[in-house]
C-alpha cells in the first residue's frame, strides 16, 4: 500500500513534475497495463482516490491513469501488431471452448442419471461411481477456463472445493436423511432412489450441473459490462454506483436461468416444480465463485464453511436427541421440519449465506481495483 503522506509530498506545489514521481513508484504497474483502465484500477488498489488525484493536478483517478499510460514507452507495439492475427485466431478457439465446455458437466450428469435408471444392484453402484468421477472431471475442466476460472495466483488460497462438495452432498442426501431421522430412521443406506428408506434427490444435482453453463455465460456478461462501465466512468464513485446494478442484474439473470432448469428437470425425476433450496444453493455458489475469481477469497470460504456446518448439524442434533436426557437438542430442527418440511434447513442456511455474500459483493466488486488482472495487482 502506497504511503499517502509520501504522495502528498510528491504532489506538493514545489514539485516540478509530480506525475513523474508517481510514475516512478508505479512503473511496473504502468508498463504491464494494456490500457489506462488497468492503471486506474491498480492506483485504487494502492489507496489513491479521486481526492488524491486532484493533488496531482487531475480531476480524477481515470484522468491521472491516462497520463501515466501515455508516458510509458511501448517499444513492443510493432511486434504486437505483427502477431495480432495469430492471437485473434487463438482467441476464437478459446471462445468456442469457453462457450461449449460449460455444457459438459450437465450433459454427463444427465447421462449418468439415465445409466442409474437402467441398472440395478452392483451394476448401479459402478454406474454411480463412474458418473461421479466423470462429472467431477468435467466440472474441473469447465471451471479452469473462462470467466469463472481461478487465476494461478489465487488457486492455492481459495480452499472452497471441499465445502462446496459438502453442500452438494447435502442437496442430494440431506433432506431425505433429515426426514427419515425425524421419523425414527434410517434403517439402511441410500439405494439411489427417491422411494427407499433413505430418499435420494437427484434433481438438484442435475439442475446445478446444467447451471454451470448459464453461470459461466452470466459471469462473462458481468465482466464485459463492468469493463464497459470502467471505460465510461469518470470517477471511482461513479463506477461503483454504475456497476452495482450490473452485479444484481447478473445474479437475477442466473437465478432465472436456474429456476428454468429446475422446472425443466423436475418432471423427469418426479421432483417438485420449484425448489427454493436449490435456488438458494445455486445463488450461494455463484456469488461465492464471482468473489473468489476477483481475489476476495476469505468471505466465500468462511460463508461456505458455516453453511455446510449448519446443514450437517441439523440431522446431527436430531440423532443426538435420541440420547438419554438430550431430547431438547433436536426440538428446534424437528419443529422447523414439521412446519415447513426438511427443505427449510437448506433454504435458511443457503439463503442467509447467499444474501451475506451478495451484500459483500455489492461493496467489493463495485471497486475498480476488483477488476484488475492478478499480475497487475502486485
Amino acid at each position: 500500500m502506497t504511503d499517502l503522506s509520501e504522495l502528498d509530498r510528491g504532489a506538493a506545489p514545489g514539485a516540478a513534475d509530480p506525475v513523474k514521481v508517481l510514475l516512478h513508484r508505479h512503473r511496473e504497474l504502468c508498463e504491464r497495463a494494456v490500457d489506462p483502465l488497468e492503471i486506474a484500477a491498480g492506483l485504487e488498489a494502492h489507496g489513491i482516490t479521486d481526492r488524491t488525484a486532484a493533488r496531482f493536478r487531475h480531476r480524477d483517478v481515470f484522468s491521472l491513469a491516462e497520463e501515466l499510460y501515455a508516458r510509458v514507452p511501448r517499444d513492443a507495439d510493432t511486434a504486437a501488431d505483427a502477431s495480432a492475427a495469430p492471437a485473434r485466431e487463438g482467441d476464437r478457439r478459446r471462445s468456442v471452448a469457453v462457450l461449449l465446455l460449460p455444457l459438459l458437466p450437465g450433459t454427463l450428469c444427465a447421462a449418468a442419471l439415465i445409466a442409474l435408471a437402467r441398472t440395478h444392484g452392483q451394476t448401479r453402484l459402478y454406474a454411480a461411481a463412474a458418473g461421479v468421477v466423470a462429472v467431477a472431471l468435467a466440472l474441473r475442466a469447465a471451471l479452469r477456463r473462462g470467466p469463472l476460472a481461478l487465476p494461478d495466483a489465487l488457486a492455492s488460497r481459495s480452499a472452497t472445493g471441499s465445502w462446496t462438495c459438502w453442500l452438494l452432498v447435502y442437496a442430494v442426501l440431506g433432506d431425505g436423511l433429515l426426514h427419515t431421522a425425524v421419523a425414527g430412521g434410517p434403517d439402511g443406506l441410500p439405494d439411489g432412489t427417491a422411494d427407499g428408506d433413505w430418499p435420494v434427490a437427484l434433481a438438484p444435482l442435475l439442475a446445478l450441473t446444467l447451471a454451470v453453463a448459464p453461470a459461466t455465460w452470466t459471469a462473462g456478461l458481468f465482466l464485459a459490462h463492468a469493463r464497459r462501465k470502467l471505460a465510461a466512468s469518470r470517477g471511482l464513485e461513479d463506477f461503483a454506483a454504475s456497476v452495482r446494478p450490473v452485479l444484481l442484474g447478473a445474479v437475477a439473470l442466473f437465478l432465472g436461468a436456474l429456476a428454468a432448469l429446475v422446472a425443466l428437470c423436475a418432471p423427469f425425476l418426479d421432483a417438485g416444480p420449484v425448489s427454493p433450496a436449490v435456488l438458494a444453493l445455486g445463488v450461494l455458489l455463484f456469488v461465492a465463485r464471482l468473489l473468489t475469481v476477483h481475489g476476495f477469497t476469505h468471505a466465500p470460504r468462511v460463508i461456505l464453511m458455516l453453511t455446510a456446518v449448519a446443514q450437517v448439524l441439523a440431522p446431527a442434533t436430531v440423532f443426538a436427541a435420541r440420547l438419554p436426557g438430550c431430547a431438547a437438542l433436536g426440538a428446534p430442527v424437528e419443529a422447523l421440519t414439521a412446519a415447513s418440511g426438511p427443505s427449510a434447513v437448506p433454504v435458511l442456511t443457503c439463503g442467509a449465506g447467499a444474501l451475506t455474500l451478495l451484500v459483500h459483493a455489492s461493496r467489493t466488486l463495485a471497486r475498480a481495483s476488483a477488476h484488475l488482472r492478478p499480475e497487475q495487482a502486485r
